[in-house]
């Protein structure tokens, strides 16, 4: 036991001195991301697999960050993207070809894509730890003292192939990833003195403990009508569950014990209301001790909304805000994530930034680098102000970030902290629809090619002179699951979406002779979007 504390103290020392090589090297934000070097891509998705299970297509997330392909519009930059399976060759050259001004053989010849040849339900990164002889290959092809390696999420599998490579990781220590959990959340929110929901403090490990804290926070808040419980580490709200007190009134705070209230409660837990279609009780009382749970108030308000805010922390410790969104939910409840639109409205976009801020503080404190993305609740007031109730940080990329750094890299232009808008280097503010759900069964038989087709013959594409139009992603999910996920972007929020409706209005007709008879969606469908062009 000894043996294994001394490697893994020695592990994390190495990870640490790795990573001290990025402040060491860019001095600022101008010079980190206008850097020449090599990128090693890991786009894996390092997370409980039983959970990441519950997003159909999950294999093929692996492609929301070819993103970082745009970056090869730097002639001196070079890339390594790896796959479990290899990606379709149309989809590259499709990502390729939006580079402005760069040859598409130049770019190509800088990019080395590689594959695990591995469908299996485990993180890229542990298949890659598995194959000495591609990190073999990989080593060979990184100029090491110019390269530095991004991911989806760490885990303990990013920072031992960091220290394989001998390369280092533009991401958090995975010794901090308690802090993107729900409960480690709710403990940064406390201690930088962020609004958010009442509810259990600190993890529960068994379904006795979340009866209890059930019971507590009841008995704490005796007029809440309904109550949410996560798993600490769910991924995009499909491991949450509304719990309803409305059938336990006879129980409710002053009428019984505080004993007969946790006993009634623990009794109630089987009839949660899950937001994920393929869960149950069973399974998810065997998931709390595994990965913890929490509970706390459901936010109520007839006019509510779900704004984001997204950061990141320079390896020099400087917090930067990036963005603000709002968010599209869906599911049962409104608890899954399905899309955004940018920027977040106006009437609270600043308010997001400055929360945002005070957060990514307390998390460069802790030692926290690289993405950071906060999840509120936004409800209006009678007065007509929004009152934000921080839910849940995300230390990680998140389903905010590949449409974002899409614009970014595609238009070279700027994020305006004063407005919380954000300008092409042509001077245009610039809004967006983004989604990665939408998802048809007509869609189904579609291969990247025929979509190819598609985006060219009806004119789809992203107009890099106007710098509109729409960035397809995830069209490798497109033949099996009907899948597909994208961003149209305007000048106006009305132009986005205009541009959004046009594909869904495209795909929908190109499809029609072959699914005429099931053109349903699924429940998982983008399609309640609702743009509130109020206050822009």
């Amino acid at each position: 036991m000894q043996i294994l504390d001394r490697h893994l103290s020695t592990q994390v020392e190495t990870f640490r001195q790795l990573q001290m090589q990025l402040r060491d090297r860019w001095k600022n934000v101008e010079s980190f991301d206008r850097s020449d070097g090599d990128i090693l891509v890991i786009p894996s998705l390092s997370v409980d697999q039983r959970e990441i299970q519950k997003i159909e297509g999950v294999l093929h997330y692996e492609e929301r960050l070819l993103f970082s392909l745009i970056r090869l519009q730097n002639p001196r930059t070079r890339l390594i993207y790896i796959t479990s399976q290899p990606l379709h060759p149309s989809v590259i050259d499709y990502y390729l070809q939006l580079l402005p001004g760069i040859p598409f053989s130049h770019a190509r010849d800088r990019l080395l894509l590689l594959s695990t040849y591995d469908s299996s339900f485990k993180p890229l990164t542990q298949k890659i730890l598995e194959r000495p002889r591609l990190i073999e290959r990989i080593k060979q092809a990184l100029r090491r003292d110019q390269s530095f390696m991004i991911c989806y999420n760490t885990s303990p599998w990013e920072r031992e192939l960091s220290i394989k490579l001998e390369i280092p990781l533009y991401a958090a220590d995975p010794d901090l990833t308690i802090w993107g959990t729900k409960s480690g959340s709710r403990q940064i929110f406390a201690e930088s003195g962020v609004p958010h929901p009442d509810g259990c403090h600190g993890r529960l490990d068994s379904v006795e403990d979340l009866a209890t804290a059930t019971a507590e926070l009841w008995e704490r808040q005796p007029h809440l009508k309904r109550m949410v419980v996560k798993l600490n580490e769910g991924i995009s709200g499909e491991a949450n569950a509304l719990f309803d007190l409305k059938p336990l009134q006879e129980f409710a705070p002053g009428k019984i014990s505080h004993g007969d209230r946790v006993a009634a409660i623990k009794d109630s837990l089987p009839s949660l209301r899950f937001q994920a279609a393929s869960e149950n009780w069973t399974n998810y009382a065997s998931r709390v001790p595994e990965l913890g749970a929490i509970v706390e108030a459901f936010v109520e308000g007839e006019e509510k909304r779900s704004p984001s805010v997204q950061g990141r922390i320079l390896p020099d410790g400087t917090v930067e805000i990036l963005s603000t969104h709002d968010q599209i939910l869906g599911g049962p409840d409104g608890q899954i994530y399905l899309g955004c639109r940018f920027p977040a409205d106006e009437a609270y976009r600043v308010q997001l930034q400055d929360l945002g801020l005070k957060i990514g503080w307390t998390l460069a404190k802790k030692g926290a680098l690289e993405r950071f993305g906060i999840d509120f609740m936004a409800v209006q007031q009678a007065d007509g102000n929004w009152d934000l109730q921080a839910i849940e940080i995300n230390l990680r990329k998140g389903g905010t970030t590949h449409p974002f750094m899409t614009l970014k890299l595609l238009t070279n232009g700027r994020y305006d902290l004063s407005t919380g808008l954000f300008y092409s280097q042509q001077g245009r503010a610039k809004y967006y629809v983004a989604t990665d759900n939408l998802h048809k069964k007509r869609y189904r038989g579609l291969l990247p090619n025929d979509l190819m087709d598609i985006i060219a013959s009806h004119r789809l594409h992203f107009d890099t002179g106007t710098e509109t139009g729409t960035v397809f992603h995830l069209m490798g999910c497109l033949s099996e699951f009907g899948k597909l996920g994208l961003t149209s972007i305007g000048d106006s929020p009305q132009q986005a979406e205009d541009i959004y409706q046009k594909v869904i209005k495209v795909l929908d007709g190109e499809t029609k002779s072959h699914h005429n008879a099931a053109a349903t969606t699924t429940a998982q469908q983008f399609v309640p979007f609702g743009w509130r062009l109020e206050g822009g």
